[in-house]
């Protein structure tokens, strides 16, 4: 399976154009993706996961103005999302009516991160769309920690970017669309340390 170097980004970029799936490091753990305006790259992404049908793929963004392309952000969202992202933190954001209903299963949230890295971010440019986003493993099984065991898991991959993360812990999953944001799953960041920026 090829692996890419992070200054790759054209390369990369041309496999998810023709909707294939790549792994990709992020802050939190190695991730999976493909682009998110296909169906074909949708399915293609579940097929090397196992991913069932019921469950929703979590975006990342390039930056926060491509995040209010896709997503409405109000004025508390977006102090969360300006003080931790990018980061180890997921926000829960309502979904603007013109993004297709098969990008969510027809929910009217999506999941939505900040890339990571500044690779991530001209990989998500260089492609012209957000692009799903999910740990690399098959669906349910521990998420895998290095390039050798997603090659072993997911033999079904596109390719991989070379590149290590730090945190080795899914992000922090707050729901914005709530105003007492609760948080979905537990991460890197607190509630008291998210609440922390809204006083």
């Amino acid at each position: 399976m090829r692996r890419y170097s992070g200054d790759e980004i054209d390369e990369m970029a041309a496999v998810l154009k023709a909707d294939g799936v790549l792994s990709v490091p992020t802050d939190t753990v190695y991730g999976v993706c493909a682009r998110m305006l296909s169906q074909k790259a949708q399915d293609n992404l579940r097929h090397v996961k196992n991913r069932p049908l019921t469950k929703a793929f979590p975006i990342m963004c390039a930056d926060l103005s491509q995040v209010e392309t896709i997503c409405e952000v109000d004025e508390t969202s977006r102090k969360i999302m300006q003080a931790f992202m990018p980061g180890p933190l997921t926000v829960i954001l309502k979904k603007k009516k013109e993004v297709p209903s098969f990008v969510n299963g027809g929910m009217d949230t999506l999941a939505i991160r900040l890339a990571t890295s500044k690779e991530l971010a001209a990989l998500i440019k260089a492609v012209g769309e957000p692009l799903y986003m999910t740990s690399a493993n098959q669906s349910s099984q521990p998420v895998c920690t290095n390039l050798d065991e997603i090659e072993q898991q997911c033999p079904l991959l596109d390719g991989m970017m070379e590149g290590s993360v730090s945190f080795g812990q899914a992000s922090t999953i707050v729901d914005c669309t709530k105003k007492d944001l609760p948080i979905l799953r537990q991460g890197p960041l607190t509630k008291d340390q998210i609440l922390s920026v809204l006083k």
